[in-house]
């Protein structure tokens, strides 16, 4: 692909991609999405948040209609939370994986059906971990249900669940407290798959979940080829979809692996990256 390319579709990630390091979406940012729109070129977000964290009323505004979320667990539109597509772990497997993690010393979030919810014993544990800034933790407290007992929850109401989030403390010398444990425990389980979304977590779904999936999806629902696409992300869990898409964008902030197999790399969340890369392709129907 080249800048002579016309793109039909550009799927955006959240954290790290269109957020800046505040949270918020830059006003350079929103002028570019309003005029990309204004000429015929739909957006969604592709995202490892649930609905329940997602900017719902700027997303409005900016006319940005459809979300990938949990990673490519739940597909909404936006804004009255139409579950296009979701495909979750069962309950009984959540429960097992659960009650060996919640041995472990880290902070987990569950998302179920677009909502957010943390066990109460992990609300100290996301207090000492250092390497999420305060945004991020601030998203975190003020998005999710706090249960005394989720495996009860989940057991008396079966609930499937789409995606969960797991974020680790760190030793002294910046290594990670209790993910090499974690990741034994995960690898136990070929019904998941896990990645990283930033920050050192570990995020894992029902195997097969992707964004790339959730990206083709809407392709199909939208009528627009994959091959006029733009996906811009910045952390593992955003590789395979920059890899699906027409142009594969990488955020400078990205690590070099993501980087590396990218099509393209922009300037970085702070610097307005996505609205960099919107004005250098054209993006004319």
């Amino acid at each position: 692909m080249n800048a002579k390319q016309t793109y039909q579709l550009v799927a955006l990630d959240l954290d790290g991609t269109l957020l800046n390091s505040e949270g918020k979406i830059s006003n350079e940012n929103k002028a570019a999405i309003r005029k990309a729109a204004k000429q015929g070129v739909s957006f969604a977000i592709a995202t490892g948040r649930p609905y329940c964290g997602l900017p719902i009323n700027v997303m409005d505004e900016l006319g940005i209609h459809y979300a990938i979320t949990t990673n490519g667990a739940g597909i909404y539109k936006i804004p009255d939370k139409e579950c296009l597509f979701e495909q979750c772990m069962p309950a009984d497997l959540v429960l097992d994986i659960l009650k060996q993690l919640l041995q472990l010393e880290i902070h987990m979030d569950l998302f179920i059906h677009g909502d957010a919810y943390t066990p109460a014993q992990c609300r100290e544990t996301l207090a000492k971990i250092t390497v999420l800034p305060p945004s991020l933790k601030k998203y975190i407290t003020s998005t999710r249900k706090c249960l005394p007992d989720i495996l009860a929850f989940i057991q008396e109401n079966q609930f499937p669940v789409q995606k969960l989030t797991l974020n680790f403390m760190t030793n002294p010398d910046g290594t990670y407290i209790d993910r090499e444990q974690t990741i034994q425990i995960l690898n136990q389980y070929p019904e998941i798959n896990f990645l990283s979304g930033g920050y050192g977590n570990l995020e894992f779904a029902y195997a097969g979940i992707t964004k790339a999936k959730g990206l083709s999806f809407l392709c199909k629902r939208l009528n627009i080829p994959l091959e006029r696409t733009i996906a811009c992300g910045d952390s593992e869990n955003d590789l395979d979809i920059i890899k699906a898409a027409g142009l594969g964008v990488a955020m400078a902030n990205a690590p070099e692996d993501i980087r590396r197999q990218a099509d393209a790399v922009t300037l970085s969340n702070d610097d307005h990256g996505v609205a960099v890369i919107l004005d250098k392709y054209q993006l004319l129907l």
